[in-house]
């Protein structure tokens, strides 16, 4: 099980990392990644770098399981487990991507202030805001549960604080500030990362 995990996982990053910037690259020019922005804030460096830390500690988890160097927390490490995940992980992957393709020439690793790109609202967007990253929560999810050792549930809750942080303090202020109140109208009526929870009110 942790080959497989360990195989999804390399997949999951040629498909929605390697795969999707070819694509951007090819229809635009440019492959849509910013790292940091100049003056970048510490909360959004903190944000990079625990999503960094949770992809490194992903990868790092079937990888020492393999070895033999960590063992499966019993509780989680069961057949139906295992089966859960590969539905979760394979089914995330392939939402990633799908909801990666729907932003089109919008799509962006980091954000630029200085740009201005299409406020994407149909499709995947029109369920929830960031559907990307509601597709990414289970796929990480799914690998734990196929690899149920300490690192691997370690790398999925930093990974859901490294989304939490940088979509609350770093894109949702940025959508705003570009599109103002078409986001504030959009934000009220669709839901962050599940459909209806964390709707914004009030916010101009």
């Amino acid at each position: 099980m942790a080959a497989l995990a360990l195989v999804l996982f390399g997949f999951s990053l040629i498909l929605t990392f390697g795969v999707r910037i070819a694509v951007q690259l090819r229809r635009t020019g440019s492959t849509g990644v910013h790292g940091f922005a100049p003056g970048a804030a510490p909360l959004e460096r903190l944000a990079g770098i625990l999503f960094v830390a949770g992809l490194v500690a992903g990868a790092a988890a079937p990888l020492l399981a393999l070895l033999g160097v960590l063992e499966p927390l019993a509780t989680l490490d069961s057949p139906s487990a295992h089966v859960v995940g590969i539905v979760l992980a394979v089914g995330g992957v392939l939402l990633t991507f799908g909801a990666q393709l729907a932003m089109g020439d919008a799509w962006r690793i980091g954000v630029d202030p200085e740009e201005r790109t299409e406020l994407v609202t149909s499709g995947p967007f029109g369920l929830v805001r960031n559907p990307i990253y509601s597709a990414m929560i289970p796929t990480v999810l799914g690998l734990a549960l196929m690899v149920p050792n300490l690192l691997a549930i370690a790398a999925f809750l930093t990974l859901v604080i490294a989304l939490e942080l940088q979509v609350r303090l770093v894109e949702e202020p940025y959508l705003l500030q570009a599109h103002g109140g078409k986001y504030a109208d959009y934000a009220s009526k669709v839901g962050r990362f599940v459909p209806g929870v964390g709707l914004l009110h009030g916010v101009r």
